[in-house]
């Protein structure tokens, strides 16, 4: 059997490496975005990739979130895959209509008639001071709104098989990738944003969930920074006697209920843990969700942990 030839590489450059291989495999895919070129993306996500493939795919734009997100669209329509970067999250409120209104609606209101395949990857997450206008995680922002499938890799290999995933998918996909995890030299870097990761291409299917620790005493769900915390709470749990299973949601829309349920039939006890916002949450989410479907299984109240309701 032929080895896989892996090597350790940082989030930025797991999801810049993914973009390159798809690429170069479809001449449909490209890049547009603030700070994409050159520069590399503020976090990294095209590093390269000018250089690379050169500024007529990977394309520089004005400060004008509207236009470019709005030119991916057409773009999409009319049979190309964009990858359209929105710097930080918290800027959606400039750009919302293109995303909630076109983005998300054109396919479902044209029938089916017409696609957009595009990537819409934005930056998540807080951690270093970076005020409350680029600080926030709105998981359950994009999720509520149907038409837009929603992911939160939390790993170097998840980020590079993700948005492999998501840049052949033919619906659009709103890519969330964590600050902290993209590895990079100005920040506090820490060891789960640096991973083992294929050379060659490959997909992580969108909408599965995974179980990263295994447990018989409670299930911890959390997504993206917090399934790094919840292994974390695990270890010190488990030299308290108690084994905790941990899921790595990694997909917000598709959720996969199934993997959720299966560990409760297990675990019988709840915990959620999330960065977002605590209140109308992906943790009010995954609680309703195994209030409605498995709340005979469970044997003490589900649990919410997640960031107080305060800009």
């Amino acid at each position: 059997m032929a080895t896989v030839a892996k090597r350790m590489l940082t989030g930025n450059k797991a999801m810049a490496e993914a973009i390159a291989l798809e690429m170069e495999r479809d001449p449909s895919v490209f890049v547009m975005g603030e700070d994409v070129g050159q520069y590399g993306g503020i976090f990294g996500s095209t590093e390269g990739l000018f250089k690379k493939f050169g500024p007529e795919r990977v394309l520089d734009t004005p400060i004008s979130e509207t236009a470019f997100i709005g030119a991916a669209i057409g773009a999409a329509a009319e049979g190309m895959r964009p990858i359209v970067e929105l710097m930080f999250v918290d800027f959606f409120g400039v750009c919302m209509d293109q995303i909630y209104n076109h983005m998300a609606k054109i396919p479902y209101m044209s029938g089916g008639n017409v696609r957009l395949p595009m990537v819409l990857m934005t930056a998540v997450g807080g951690g270093y001071n970076d005020a409350a206008q680029h600080s926030q995680t709105l998981y359950a922002t994009f999720a509520h709104m149907p038409g837009m499938k929603v992911v939160a890799p939390s790993t170097p290999y998840d980020l590079k098989g993700m948005m492999i995933s998501a840049i052949r998918d033919d619906n659009p996909v709103v890519f969330m990738f964590h600050k902290s995890l993209q590895g990079l030299g100005w920040m506090d870097q820490i060891d789960a944003s640096v991973g083992e990761v294929p050379v060659e291409a490959y997909t992580v299917p969108l909408g599965k969930a995974k179980v990263v620790r295994e447990g018989s005493d409670v299930t911890i769900v959390g997504i993206q920074m917090t399934t790094h915390y919840a292994l974390e709470a695990a270890e010190k749990l488990a030299e308290e006697g108690i084994e905790a299973e941990v899921i790595d949601l990694r997909s917000l829309v598709p959720l996969d209920k199934e993997t959720i349920l299966q560990s409760i039939k297990k675990t019988h006890r709840l915990v959620v843990v999330d960065e977002d916002y605590r209140s109308y949450g992906m943790t009010a989410e995954v609680a309703a969700v195994v209030a409605e479907e498995a709340l005979y299984d469970l044997e003490s109240p589900i649990r919410r942990l997640a960031v107080p309701d305060v800009p």
